[in-house]
């Protein structure tokens, strides 16, 4: 069959792409947004991307048309395909019924950590001997691909809680029919959809109830949200629960936790037993409680504890995910995904006691919807606590923004961090960052770039200006 991907460049909608071909049907897509890593990897499969969104671009003769959740209605070539009256479908619809049915799936959710958590889990499963399918929003080091179709009987799947699409604004992860669901943490976010945090909680609540009595609801009881949801489903929920995470009252804690060398080294204990010991290369308590739900529901599907070590040893991260991109002039450059103010402080907590000693920059871009309001116009200004030196890039596509809400000060935030005693400064696009930003740059910096889009390139830029001033 043939599907034309509408919003082809997504992180979901990009592994859909990949897992239709492995399947040998026939791919074609459009987007107006190109950029790595996603472009990078349907570039590689020969998959064709029309650039920007026309009607006729329904002129290609497909069979379904698979329409992303960041497509809505106005988008011309959207609204071309209702007008011919052709099939169209959601990327969620035809993971649930071509990749997922009939087999067993761990769907792992959380406002946070949902990309790394899915990979460490596919790492487990995969060394673990179980062959996993996936489906993962950002490119996994070790297949270097954010997908995979196999022949085995398990699937591994970031359960996304945005949108599905424009006619069905249920979460993506309610398709997914997890076996065994892992949710990290909630927290209120993606305010374009959601009013409040109580809306959030309603739908994590419907994941839980998802789970059926033969699988496992793995909880990271460490989220304050988490413990609330949990105990207003007491007595509602049909399968076995497993809390974790470092409080005293989980069934599987992680205890003595050593940060302090080239490896991150913790204790698992179950029931107040000591179950194991674990090291990994990830840094931040934060990814303590990744590698800790991941080896729950590993053991949940028979890996034994040397193979989780084993996995452990060999995990490669994430792309995007406090990925060093180069070191030049003794200024290393890392590329982070970080975007909610929790997300912020915990990835520069992180940077902090991995480079300790060492001047940290964080460099940040508003990009996400609820990161463009003034929602978090008060997290934001805390959570930066942990950076020696900040730049805040101006809201991107302030008028799109402004039609949800008030959109977030830029100029009241840097005021508010500068009187926390650090320099704070705002500048409204990559290029005048970089041209601010290089001279102050010395020996051992470390420079944090977090955003959930391309930049503007920033981080090639910056390399780039660096090594030229290093050859000079």
């Amino acid at each position: 069959m043939h599907y034309h991907l509408l919003g082809i460049c997504g992180t979901a909608m990009a592994s859909l792409a990949g897992m239709l071909q492995t399947r040998g049907h026939k791919v074609t897509g459009s987007d107006q947004n190109v950029y790595p890593p996603m472009s990078t990897q349907l570039e590689e499969l020969g998959i064709e991307i029309m650039t920007g969104y026309k009607a006729e671009n329904t002129d290609v003769p497909r069979d379904i048309t698979v329409v992303g959740n960041a497509v809505s209605r106005g988008n011309p070539e959207l609204e071309e395909v209702l007008n011919r009256k052709l099939l169209y479908r959601s990327q969620a619809e035809i993971v649930k019924e071509l990749f997922i049915r009939g087999r067993r799936s761990l769907v792992v959710a959380g406002t946070h950590g949902k990309t790394t958590t899915t990979s460490i889990a596919t790492w487990l499963c995969e060394v673990g001997g179980l062959d996993p399918s996936f489906l993962v929003g950002g490119i996994v080091q070790n297949f270097g691909s954010s997908f995979r179709v196999s022949d085995s009987e398990y699937f591994v799947i970031e359960g996304d809680e945005y949108d599905t699409a424009y006619f069905d604004k249920k979460p993506k992860f309610m398709h997914y029919l997890p076996e065994i669901a892992i949710v990290n943490n909630i927290e209120f976010d993606h305010a374009d959809i959601y009013d409040d945090l109580e809306d959030i909680k309603w739908e994590f609540s419907r994941l839980m109830n998802l789970v059926p009595g033969n699988g496992r609801l793995i909880c990271g009881i460490d989220s304050p949200v988490v413990r609330d949801v949990l105990a207003e489903m007491e007595g509602k929920l049909f399968t076995k629960v497993e809390t974790f995470g470092l409080s005293d009252d989980a069934r599987w804690q992680a205890r003595y936790i050593d940060l302090s060398g080239d490896v991150t080294r913790f204790t698992v204990f179950r029931d107040g037993s000591n179950w194991g010991e674990f090291e990994t290369s990830l840094i931040g308590e934060f990814n303590v409680r990744n590698c800790l739900a991941v080896i729950i529901a590993a053991d949940a599907w028979g890996v034994s504890k040397e193979k989780i070590q084993e996995a452990l040893d060999s995990f490669k991260s994430v792309k995007r995910r406090m990925e060093v991109r180069g070191t030049v002039s003794g200024v290393t450059v890392i590329d982070d995904f970080a975007h909610h103010p929790t997300a912020v402080e915990e990835t520069l907590k992180a940077l902090r006691m991995k480079y300790d000693g060492r001047r940290l920059i964080a460099v940040f871009e508003p990009r996400s919807w609820s990161s463009r309001l003034a929602v978090f116009q008060e997290p934001y200004s805390k959570a930066f606590s942990y950076a020696d030196y900040v730049i805040v890039a101006g809201v991107y596509n302030t008028s799109k923004a402004s039609e949800l809400g008030k959109v977030l000060d830029v100029d009241e935030l840097v005021k508010e961090i500068e009187l926390q005693g650090k320099p704070s400064f705002s500048y409204p696009d990559a290029d005048s960052i970089v041209e601010h930003l290089t001279p102050e740059l010395t020996d051992g910096d470390v420079v944090a770039i977090m955003s959930n889009g391309g930049f503007g390139g920033i981080h090639e830029k910056l390399l780039e200006v660096l090594g030229k001033t290093e050859r000079a």
